[in-house]
């Protein structure tokens, strides 16, 4: 495990000599000690990135960067196995779920690697003009210097997703993962160290938000700006940017509704209403935690709900057949309980959970909750908790349950359960948010594009979308007659 900064194709110690230590949620132990980045170190980063792109990577083809890409995912797959364990370690999710991520995150290196190679045919593109004086082509060319930043829920897929693409595309990066789980982010550092990716593509700088990811955002030296957080955040980050016109891409929150008609099977519902609340502990930016449920089939649903949820497993993420491990950190455990308490003493009936499990006395844990009822104005129902509690309402029919689905300042994601699939494309196609699920909930492909509407966002991550974040259009325009223009010569 690394404790040092990767600037410049090398390690190097914080420039202020601060450390950080990360916290294992499930012990509550000191897992490592990690570089506490500043100001000094974003500004090596920034200057390496700079003149790694202004050199060499910058002018380098598709199928060389695909190359590198695929390099990278084998590397990362050599060690899939202990970098999903550490993930657990690092962030407390339950080790299948981790080697999901790992798995996500190499199959999305070798996908931009094939992106990369495409984007070799798509240049130099003829456009047809009205004017056949004129011969014009377009290019595709990276943005340059990228900043990234990116949260805790799925530390090395959340790097995958934006590294990956910015690379293909020829873009340099510095990346600051979150300072609660930094340990894989630094891990793929050490995968593009062994297998010699020219120094300054990518850079890693681990430390606080305010010390390494604000002055991130100011650099004058970046280009683009891609986050992933919170809504507060971004708004910060659109405020920095502004000062530089620097192209940004924001992926925010949610408080994604999840709609079931009275035709639904009820028990396929339930699991796929768990799924996408209760997975990964609820920390999802998508999950979809506002449950609308037809009148008919309500009361039947929900006690279901409740006597699968009670079901549900907790406890440190290898332990064989635990589904929910702690939650990410002491002050997210304390944030989300403490939504707990506000939602009951603004009257929402509280079914379960919401609580320390008394078996596991230490240890960020937290049972799954389910709300009844909270009003339209509850802070359960209108703010993302990025934790297991689920709000429950009912609703008569599909102009009531779109209606209340799309009151929401957030637009991330969605989902719809009906046995009718014209009503499934009828309601999905109404619904103001950026990825809506048919009969499932949370499923997310590579190739599909990624992010919201409303606050929870702009632009898009993953598929050709993803790759176009890092890339500028240019126009090439030329004169091919052999007449004069005559503007002021007859």
């Amino acid at each position: 495990m690394r404790d040092q900064l990767y600037i410049n194709g090398e390690w190097v110690s914080p420039d202020l000599g601060g450390y950080l230590d990360v916290i294992d949620p499930a012990t509550e132990q000191v897992l490592q000690r990690v570089a506490a980045g500043t100001e000094e170190d974003i500004d090596h980063a920034v200057r390496a990135a700079r003149r790694a792109f202004d050199s060499d990577w910058g002018h380098t083809t598709g199928a060389q960067r695909a190359v590198w890409l695929e390099a990278l995912a084998d590397e990362l797959q050599g060690s899939q196995d202990e970098l999903a364990t550490l993930e657990v370690h690092d962030n407390g999710k339950p080790l299948p779920e981790a080697q999901w991520d790992i798995g996500d995150a190499i199959a999305c290196f070798r996908y931009y690697a094939g992106l990369a190679r495409e984007l070799d045919g798509r240049q130099d593109q003829p456009l047809a003009l009205p004017d056949d004086r004129f011969r014009c082509r377009t290019r595709l060319e990276p943005i340059g210097v990228a900043g990234q930043i990116i949260p805790w829920n799925y530390p090395l897929l959340m790097a995958a997703w934006k590294v990956a693409p910015a690379l293909a595309a020829g873009a340099t990066v510095v990346l600051k993962p979150s300072e609660l789980t930094p340990l894989t982010a630094l891990e793929l550092a050490g995968a593009a160290d062994r297998i010699g990716l020219p120094a300054g593509v990518l850079n890693i700088v681990t430390g606080l938000g305010a010390d390494a990811g604000s002055p991130l955002t100011l650099h004058p030296g970046v280009d683009k700006l891609a986050f992933t957080g919170s809504v507060p955040t971004g708004s910060k980050i659109m405020s920095a940017a502004a000062s530089d016109i620097k192209n940004i891409s924001l992926e925010l929150g949610g408080k994604s509704a999840f709609i079931v008609f009275d035709d639904a099977d009820v028990e396929a519902a339930v699991e796929w209403i768990l799924f996408g609340i209760f997975w990964n502990q609820g920390q999802v930016c998508s999950a979809t935690s506002r449950l609308l449920v037809q009148d008919n089939i309500a009361a039947r649903l929900i006690e279901r709900l409740v006597e699968e949820t009670r079901k549900i497993t907790l406890g440190q993420g290898l332990e064989p057949g635990v589904l929910l491990g702690p939650l990410v950190s002491r002050g997210q455990h304390e944030k989300v309980l403490g939504f707990v308490d506000q939602g009951v003493a603004s009257g929402a009936k509280l079914l379960t959970g919401g609580k320390r499990p008394a078996h596991l006395s230490h240890g960020y844990f937290m049972e799954p909750a389910i709300f009844d009822e909270p009003a339209h104005n509850s802070i359960v129902w209108r703010e993302e908790i990025f934790g297991p509690v689920l709000c429950v309402k009912r609703f008569k029919d599909e102009q009531q349950a779109v209606q209340m689905a799309n009151a929401s300042r957030f637009g991330l994601a969605a989902a719809v359960m009906s046995a009718d699939p014209q009503r499934a494309t009828r309601v999905a196609n109404q619904l103001r948010a950026g990825i809506i699920w048919v009969n499932c909930s949370q499923p997310t492909f590579v190739e599909a594009p990624w992010g919201g509407m409303k606050h929870s966002g702009i632009g898009r991550e993953l598929g050709q979308w993803g790759l176009d974040n890092y890339l500028e259009v240019k126009q090439v325009t030329e004169y091919v007659s052999d007449q004069p223009w005559g503007w002021y010569i007859k």
